[in-house]
């Protein structure tokens, strides 16, 4: 899905609602996610999931095409761990296992 889809989808389920609306609504959230998340702030939306920001310390790598060994600066990088929801709506059969995993 694209945030266009997602705009119309919620417009449509929204009829009392502009379209423009919808989508300064849906740009809004996106917007603060992103400001919190580049704030270092951590986001939890309850029954979906949680987005943070991890960071990855620099380190030697290689340069696929030539094989040479480079230098990788550090950088933070967004996480998202899926709510235990999500997690049953998309894996309706084995609810079980998935806290069984959650508690290791």
């Amino acid at each position: 899905m694209i945030k266009s889809e997602l705009v119309q989808i919620v417009a449509a389920r929204n009829p009392h609602l502009y379209h423009r609306d919808v989508e300064n609504i849906v740009n809004a959230v996106l917007d603060e996610i992103t400001d919190a998340l580049a704030a270092g702030n951590r986001v939890e939306l309850r029954g979906f999931g949680a987005f943070s920001v991890k960071n990855r310390p620099s380190r030697s790598g290689r340069n696929p095409r030539t094989g040479d060994s480079v230098f990788v600066e550090e950088k933070w990088v967004p996480f998202f761990k899926t709510g235990k929801e999500l997690r049953e709506r998309l894996n309706p059969g084995n609810a079980d296992a998935v806290e069984d995993e959650d508690e290791d």
